[in-house]
C-alpha cells in the first residue's frame, strides 16, 4: 500500500501559467492587479452607502442566537464538512501527529469550507438559495436537547470550581477549547486524530442548536469532551475552566459574527483562559472577499460588517486589525497571514477569489522574578 501524501500547507500552489488555470481546484497567493483592488474597493463602497436603520441593527443583535439555532436547525451536520486541513496549519492541536498522517491534498479546504461564504452554484449574497435550504431541510433530524440552560450551567460551572478546582477536564494535562464549535466539524477531527492520553477538549457555541448537534453526535465522548453553551458577548456568563488553564484557544470564522464594538472584550476574556506559553489560533474572512463583494445595498450594519438574508452577520478583517486586538489583549503574534485564493469550479468554468486571514497569537510566559 502506498504511503499517503503530506498535506502541504496553505500557500503553496501557484498559477504560473495561466493556460493552465481549470486544471486545479485552487491556486494560492494570486496577486490582484490594480483594476481588481480598485474594483473591489467600489464594489464594498456601494454596498456600504446605505446602512440598514438602527432599530433593525439592534433588532438583530438582541436576536442573534435565534438566528444562528434557525442556521443549524436547517442545515445540521450535512452543512459543513471535517477539517482536516487543520493539523498541516495548526499542528499545536496534535502536537505529536506524524505528518504522513495528513492524507488528503491541500484543496479539502477549497472545497469543503462553509457554504455560507459563497460556494459557487449554492448561496449568493452570504446566504443560500432556497432550493439549498429546502434540500436540507428534508434531511433535518429532530433531536432531544440534552444541554442545560445557560442559567443553570452557570450554576453548575460555579459550583464545581468552589470544590478545589473540580471541573470537566481538571486532571488533563493539555486542554483546547474551541469557541463557536457549529456541528463539531473542529472538534471531532482533532478528538479522532490527537490520542494523548492527557487531552482534553472543550466547545461552545452561542447556538443551543449547535450543541446538540455535537452532544448527540455518536463520536462525543464525554471522557474526552465537553460541549456546552456559552454567550461570548456576556462576560458574567463564566467558563467551566478556570484562567490560565488552556493550552489552545481556536477561532474558526467566529470573531467576523461579533459585534465590531465587542471584539476586544471577548479576545481579552479569552486570553486570560490561557496558560503562559498558551496560544490563539484563528482563521476568519479577510477584506475584499468574495463574500464580502456579493452583498447588495441594504445589508450593511456599519463598514464592513454586514447581515446575511438568514440573520447571521459577519465582518471582514484586515491583518491589522486582528493585530490590534491580539496585542492589546499581551498577546504576542507568531503567524498573521493573508491566504489570497483563486477558487476554481472547473465544471462551471467559473472562478471566485477569496481572501481569509490566519493567526497564531502566544501568551508570553510570566516574567522570571
Amino acid at each position: 500500500m502506498a504511503a499517503p501524501r503530506e498535506r502541504q500547507r496553505f500557500g503553496r500552489r501557484f498559477l504560473t501559467d495561466p493556460a493552465r488555470l481549470f486544471q486545479h481546484n485552487a491556486w494560492d497567493n494570486v496577486e490582484w492587479s490594480e483594476e481588481q483592488e480598485a474594483s473591489a474597493r467600489s464594489k464594498v463602497q456601494e454596498n456600504s452607502s446605505q446602512l440598514l436603520p438602527q432599530d433593525k441593527q439592534e433588532e438583530y443583535e438582541v436576536n442573534a442566537k435565534r438566528y444562528w439555532d434557525d442556521f443549524y436547525k436547517i442545515h445540521e451536520n450535512g452543512f459543513f464538512k471535517d477539517r482536516h486541513w487543520l493539523f498541516t496549519e495548526f499542528p499545536e492541536l496534535a502536537p505529536n501527529r506524524n505528518p504522513c498522517q495528513n492524507g488528503d491534498s491541500l484543496q479539502e479546504f477549497s472545497n469543503k469550507e462553509e457554504s455560507s461564504s459563497g460556494e459557487l452554484g449554492s448561496c449568493e449574497n452570504g446566504h443560500c438559495s432556497l432550493e439549498t435550504r429546502a434540500e436540507n431541510q428534508l434531511n433535518l433530524i429532530k433531536s432531544t436537547p440534552k444541554i442545560c440552560t445557560e442559567e443553570l450551567a452557570t450554576q453548575k460551572y460555579s459550583e464545581l470550581n468552589e470544590r478545589d478546582g473540580d471541573y470537566p477536564g481538571s486532571s488533563a494535562s493539555y486542554r483546547i477549547l474551541e469557541v463557536g464549535c457549529g456541528a463539531g466539524n473542529t472538534v471531532f477531527p482533532i478528538l479522532q486524530t490527537n490520542n494523548d492520553p492527557g487531552l482534553f477538549v472543550y466547545c461552545c457555541d452561542f447556538s443551543t442548536a449547535a450543541v446538540d448537534l455535537v452532544q448527540n453526535n455518536a463520536e462525543y465522548d464525554s471522557s474526552r469532551c465537553f460541549a456546552f453553551v456559552h454567550d461570548l458577548c456576556n462576560d458574567q456568563s463564566p467558563f467551566p475552566m478556570p484562567d490560565k488553564s488552556l493550552d489552545v484557544v481556536i477561532l474558526i470564522f467566529v470573531l467576523s459574527a461579533i459585534l465590531p464594538e465587542k471584539m476586544q472584550g471577548i479576545v481579552n476574556r479569552l486570553s486570560r483562559l490561557l496558560k503562559p506559553g498558551g496560544m490563539i489560533l484563528l482563521r476568519d474572512y479577510g477584506r475584499y472577499d468574495l463574500a464580502q463583494l456579493r452583498f447588495k445595498k441594504g445589508q450593511c450594519l456599519s463598514d464592513n460588517f454586514y447581515v446575511r438574508g438568514d440573520g447571521t452577520r459577519v465582518y471582514f478583517f484586515t491583518q491589522d486589525e486582528l493585530d490590534e486586538l491580539f496585542t492589546r489583549a499581551g498577546l504576542e503574534k507568531i503567524q498573521n497571514l493573508v491566504d489570497r485564493r483563486l477558487q476554481v469550479n472547473r465544471g462551471k468554468q467559473m472562478t471566485m477569489y477569496r481572501v481569509w486571514i490566519q493567526c497564531k497569537y502566544l501568551k508570553p510566559a510570566a516574567p522570571q522574578p
